[in-house]
Order: structure tokens, then sequence, then C-alpha cells
């Protein structure tokens, strides 16, 4: 992580990521009203310095109270280093242990969770700056999440990721080595179910035409003209 710099700066620093970040904001104005994911960064770093100095009741309450309004719960213990911004943020977690390094972009729904209920050991994962985190995505034990990766949307990451990576899947699994131009664009990151679900049906496919090669017998066939449709149907929709 970067050097550090004094709390007002960090808040600055806070307050100008949606500005460099969302092309739909239009005005400062718009950071008081439609950013909760700031709002909960601001509070996180007061509760965080208030964590240290021992005062844990206090710091926990400013992060019940945050939770409350902004529906994003971070731990006031967490470590979450500079210009890391949660882009709309609404149902986000990151637990006691995690680490969010610098430059980190996550998106609605990511849980930076924890697999095991030992009290004084780090239970929740490391994200090395430059990473960005696809909505709904669950990164959960104590691993590490690579420099400038990509996670796909609605992944579960259950082992650490290489640097320069991107991980999709349910486990993730890496489909790709090498920095991303746009790290933003997910809408290119292949989608693995559906590939699969199209292997399956061509493997289905070659088998019933060896079968119906051996047997011709009549309620075989028609049966398998109604199966044909209906798998006509659905790999049309997998298509779409």
């Amino acid at each position: 992580m970067t050097g550090k710099i004094g709390l007002w700066q960090q808040i600055k620093e806070d307050f100008s990521q949606p500005l460099k970040n969302d092309p739909a904001i239009n005005s400062r104005v718009e950071l008081c009203f439609n950013y909760p994911g700031v709002w909960a960064i601001v509070n996180y770093r007061f509760a965080n310095i208030l964590y240290k100095k021992g005062f844990r009741r206090v710091a926990r309450a400013i992060m019940g109270v945050s939770q409350f309004i902004t529906n994003i719960d971070i731990h006031p213990s967490a470590t979450i280093g500079r210009r890391v911004f949660l882009d709309h943020a609404f149902g986000v977690v990151i637990g006691e242990t995690a680490i969010v390094e610098d430059d980190i972009l996550i998106y609605q729904g990511v849980t930076l969770g924890g697999v095991s209920l030992d009290r004084g050991q780090k239970r929740h994962p490391t994200v090395q700056s430059g990473t960005v985190i696809g909505a709904g995505a669950k990164v959960l034990g104590d691993i590490i999440i690579g420099k400038n990766c990509r996670i796909g949307s609605n992944s579960v990451v259950v082992n650490s990721v290489t640097d320069n990576s991107t991980a999709v899947g349910i486990p993730a699994r890496v489909i790709k080595k090498g920095r991303d131009k746009n790290p933003m664009a997910h809408n290119k990151i292949p989608d693995i179910n559906k590939e699969l679900f199209l292997y399956l049906f061509k493997r289905i496919k070659a088998l019933e035409t060896a079968v119906n090669a051996q047997h011709k017998d009549t309620n075989l066939v028609e049966e398998d003209k109604e199966l044909e449709a209906i798998y006509k149907q659905f790999l049309k929709s997998v298509k779409e």
C-alpha cells in the first residue's frame, strides 16, 4: 500500500473517487445524496481510528448507524487503503480481518467474508491494489486476490488468485491471465456456465444420434422428436 497521509487528506481522496470513476455524476452536490459507498468509507475512517485507540464499542456503534443508513456493513477493524470506491455499494460486506489495498473498485453486493470462527486469526481475504470485484461476488476466507485482478459478477472465490488474472464461476477459476486494458469491461468475461451447457447438449446430441442409428423403435423416434424440439428451444434461449 502507498504511504500514509492524514485523515482529512484520505477523506478528500474518498470524495474524489466518484468524480474519477463514475461517468453518471454531474455535480459535487450528488456526493451528498447518491453515493452511500463514499459515506460508508468516510464513516469507517473515523471508526477505524477509534477502534485502534481502544474505543471499540463506540467504533462498532458508528458503523452500526452507518450500516443502517447506507446498507453497507464494514467492520471498523478492517484495513482499507486509499482511493477505494464502492460503486452503488448496497449490500457490500467487508469483514473484520479483511485487507483492501489501494485503488480498488468494488460493486454492489460484494462480500469479503470469512469461513472460520477462530477469534484472533485472519479469517478474511486480502485484496491487492488495482483489483475490480464485480457485483454480487463473494470472496471468502484468508486468501489473496492479487494485483490488477478482475473477479466476475456473482463469482464465489475460495482460493487465492494470482496477479493480473480474471476469475469467474462457482467456485471461481482463473480463465485469463494478463492485465486488461479496461478492467471494468465485465460484459466481455465469458460465461463458463453457458459454455458448459452448450458442450453437454452437443455431447448428448451425439450420443442420441448414435443410439437412434442402432435402434429403429418407432416410440423412441417419436420421443426423440419431442425432445429435439425442447432441446432446440432451450438452445435458442441459451444463445440469446
